[in-house]
């Protein structure tokens, strides 16, 4: 995997906004926040524009993603927000145009169409963390500074997290390199040229919010059945918020366990990145990971994700 050069401090970070609009003071925030860890937020007008549920046509925030891509005083790229929308500027991404210039870009949810395109199809280590709207903005309250800044700053490997919370639901351990995101922008990249491909004896990674038992059950058999989910070697589901059925049976928890009761390798339950109940861990997506599901489950990052 191509690595991005590790930020430093003073560097100029571009945010930018491929997919909703925002909260103006949440972006306020986010701002003051990157700049407190020491970096230089760049942005423009164009993250501001608005049309209907998005943040600007498909051109512009494409051409916002490049423009801040191609510009080498910009170090690294991070949105303001999720929602929808990000699967619209893939057409505008060109592979070698993104490998000629290696930069951290970092983002969750609908960003995960990003993400994949830029570890499968790409092949450049990226960053499932907070963006600047409802992590960043809440300082330690919305995301994991250390992990933020292990990931991104230290040309070293983030090593062991092993979050309370996190539980195993079939034991055992795994290694491979580590794939994933959200489960809805995975399911529906299938059958596209962008498809989720990872590959095998690859760590999967899943998260989502507000989905209920029977989509979690269909997204992923859906997965199942294109080759993805048995080709992991290891599984590590995110904490699933407002997943469970209303009333509380079955939860989501229940729902995995009885899905994947088949699946050969470790698979472990509640690990806090993407959208969680508090501080979000930032994950790099293209390294080397081990899983070890047992009394003390952990993940364990292995490779460093900067250079």
């Amino acid at each position: 995997m191509l690595k991005p050069r590790a930020l430093r401090s003073g560097d100029r970070v571009a945010v930018i906004a491929p997919a909703s609009p925002f909260d103006r003071d949440e972006f306020d925030d986010g701002i003051a926040e990157l700049t407190q860890l020491g970096f230089e937020p760049v942005f423009d007008s164009t993250v501001f524009a608005r049309r209907a549920y998005l943040a600007g046509d498909a051109a512009g925030r494409a051409e916002s993603f490049l423009r801040a891509w191609r510009d080498p005083a910009i170090a690294g790229l991070i949105a303001a927000r999720g929602g929808y929308g990000s699967v619209h500027i893939l057409p505008w991404l060109k592979s070698e145009e993104i490998r000629a210039a290696p930069k951290p870009f970092v983002g969750y949810s609908d960003l995960t169409s990003v993400l994949t395109y830029l570890t499968v199809n790409c092949g450049l280590v990226s960053f499932h963390g907070p963006m600047l709207a409802g992590r960043l903005g809440r300082r330690e309250a919305g995301y994991d500074r250390p992990s933020f800044l292990g990931c991104l700053t230290k040309a070293q490997p983030l090593g062991e997290l092993a979050p309370s919370g996190l539980e195993s639901i079939k034991r055992g351990a795994a290694e491979g390199p580590l794939y994933g995101g959200t489960l809805t922008k995975l399911a529906a990249s299938l059958g596209t040229p962008y498809a989720f491909h990872p590959p095998d004896r690859h760590i999967l990674f899943l998260e989502d919010v507000s989905e209920r038992p029977y989509r979690l059950d269909r997204m992923l058999t859906q997965l199942r059945l294109s080759g993805v989910l048995y080709a992991a070697a290891a599984i590590v589901f995110g904490e699933l918020p407002k997943c469970d059925e209303p009333g509380g049976k079955p939860t989501a928890r229940d729902t995995i366990a009885d899905v994947l009761r088949d699946f050969p390798g470790p698979v472990l339950f509640g690990f806090p990145s993407g959208h969680t109940a508090g501080p979000a861990v930032t994950l790099p997506l293209g390294v080397r990971a081990r899983v070890i599901a047992d009394g003390h489950p952990r993940v364990v990052i292995e490779e460093a994700a900067v250079a």
